[in-house]
């Protein structure tokens, strides 16, 4: 995928996972605010979304932060909220937030691990979907959901990661299919690990290979777009050169 020239001007995109500079979560807020979208930014770190949001606003992005735990029902629904009360209306939820944070054997997974793991990728996805299924059914809006590649190429050793974002691109096809009626679309991005300073300071810039992040807001956005009319998909982001799964398009 390479750079377009995106429209969501009159838009209102909620994103969550925004609370860090150079994330994925920062980088798909800003590609949205700069294609015209009022931002909604979610995150637990209320001092980052804060700052967050004062960059935004110093690069012209009209932005609103939300900050506590998207496990918790009461503040996915205050998100939704913040929307509501600041710009009248929500047209696309990005569930950003979540994260690689069982890296190892199995046998070496903690009960804490395995909980931590399933609520910060699934049930943050799951409760801030519900929290805006209404909303978003009066604009006829979309959710785009944060799977993995791992989804579709297992690796070792993070069988419970790969649980997590299987349980989303899962969840993702089946509200496709519930929320058609409404009108709601729903897909998911499977990258391949992405080009950030945590993943390089971690797996070095030499022979890993990386998903740039212009990918994957050029991703997020093409399923976002109101052109699109895609439901239930789960788009893979590989590196340039790598091989996709069978029967999936770069």
């Amino acid at each position: 995928m390479s750079g377009r020239n995106f429209d969501f001007r009159g838009k209102v995109v909620l994103v969550t996972g925004v609370g860090r500079a150079g994330q994925i979560g920062n980088a798909v807020s800003l590609a949205f605010g700069k294609a015209g979208a009022k931002i909604v930014a979610c995150d637990q770190n209320a001092v980052g979304v804060a700052e967050r949001v004062r960059e935004f606003a110093a690069q012209g992005v009209d932005a609103r932060p939300c900050a506590g735990d998207l496990t918790q029902p009461d503040i996915a629904a205050l998100a939704v909220e913040v929307a509501l009360k600041h710009f009248g209306r929500l047209d696309v939820v990005v569930n950003v937030a979540g994260g690689l944070t069982t890296y190892g054997p199995i046998d070496q997974v903690t009960v804490q691990a395995l909980d931590r793991e399933i609520a910060i990728n699934l049930k943050t996805a799951v409760l801030v979907s519900q929290a805006a299924i209404e909303t978003l059914s009066r604009t006829q809006g979309c959710i785009i959901n944060f799977s993995s590649i791992a989804y579709f190429n297992p690796q070792s050793p993070m069988a419970v990661y790969s649980a997590a974002k299987a349980a989303v691109a899962g969840f993702t096809r089946r509200l496709a299919l519930e929320l058609q009626d409404r009108k709601v679309r729903v897909n998911a991005v499977a990258p391949a690990m992405v080009r950030t300073g945590d993943n390089v300071a971690a797996a070095g810039d030499g022979e890993a290979q990386y998903v740039e992040m212009q990918e994957i807001t050029d991703g997020v956005m093409s399923l976002a777009s109101p052109s699109n009319s895609a439901t239930g998909q789960i788009l893979p982001i590989a590196p340039a050169g790598a091989a996709l799964p069978d029967g999936a398009a770069r």
